[in-house]
């Protein structure tokens, strides 16, 4: 089994008209037992910006804390909020720095630019990405299914509420077909008017 699958997870975004989801499931286990139905996989940088870790959550927790420390240095020195373009960048450099000792997760990062436009990107171990190929991004165990059920379901400029039952969806169907990912979700819907959370079981 590879050190990716250890945990399990399954984590999607996807960019509407002047908005862009995120969501992950909300399973914590060590391969196939269970430990937890309340894992928190997705993290809010500021309004606009929030980050999907998938992989293992040692690394998870660890990058966590240094993208915090990150931020908090970014705003201090800049005077502002950092923009997604930005962080997207920041992360794969971080990625990039440990390339030959890496973190094991797959970051997945969607915001809204200073336009209200969408941005979604996802990168692998060493931070390569794939910003502006697709308007959705997926990572974790579930990555297959997700790009399937996103390519059938996809629809441009998708309003709020139809992004949301896009995206919820796209995942709940995705993790019903893997073992190591589902029981529930967390779906944020990230807009110029502020960020909506719901909870699915």
């Amino acid at each position: 089994m590879s050190i990716f699958e250890y945990n399990g997870s399954a984590i999607v975004a996807m960019g509407g008209k002047k908005c862009v989801a995120i969501a992950a499931d909300k399973r914590f286990g060590i391969q196939l037992g269970m430990i937890s139905t309340k894992a928190q996989k997705i993290y809010k940088l500021h309004d606009k910006l929030y980050i999907g870790l998938a992989g293992l959550a040692t690394d998870m927790q660890t990058l966590k804390q240094l993208l915090e420390f990150r931020l908090n240095l970014y705003k201090l020195r800049e005077e502002r909020e950092i923009s997604p373009e930005v962080f997207a960048n920041l992360v794969s450099t971080m990625a990039y720095e440990r390339r030959f000792g890496p973190y094991f997760i797959s970051p997945v990062i969607a915001g809204l630019d200073e336009n209200g436009d969408p941005f979604v990107d996802s990168q692998d171990t060493i931070g390569a990405g794939t910003e502006g190929q697709e308007p959705w991004v997926a990572a974790g165990t579930t990555t297959e299914q997700l790009f399937g059920m996103c390519e059938a379901l996809y629809q441009p400029d998708l309003e709020p509420e139809e992004l949301f039952e896009t995206v919820s969806q796209v995942l709940l169907t995705s993790a019903d077909r893997d073992c190591l990912a589902g029981w529930g979700a967390d779906v944020y819907v990230i807009t110029e008017k502020g960020v909506t959370h719901r909870e699915l079981k």
